[in-house]
């Protein structure tokens, strides 16, 4: 499983439509993300040494965070409609 899983992972990642570079970029992002601790380790090094600046690197960092709380913000409906309910419901 492990070499599957590495050849799988140096497939992906490797230039084509995209260059490595920003595929490492897309990897910092989506480890902040899933908060892997080892994934920001191991894909910010590799994206440093495909040439990625520290200001490339924490805008991804940044995209990732947008996106996690725009999940946050969008699922607050589902909290608001339950409080709506409830008043409803003490209302009534």
């Amino acid at each position: 499983m492990h070499d599957a899983s590495t050849a799988f992972s140096q497939e992906v990642l490797k230039d084509g439509a995209l260059d490595e570079k920003t595929k490492q970029l897309i990897a910092v992002a989506v480890a902040h993300v899933t908060q892997c601790p080892y994934c920001i380790d191991g894909h910010t090094r590799l994206a440093s040494r495909k040439g990625a600046t520290d200001r490339e690197v924490m805008e991804a960092i940044w995209v990732a965070a947008e996106m996690r709380a725009g999940g946050a913000y969008a699922h607050a409906a589902i909290a608001l409609d339950v409080l709506d309910h409830e008043m409803s419901r003490a209302d009534g």
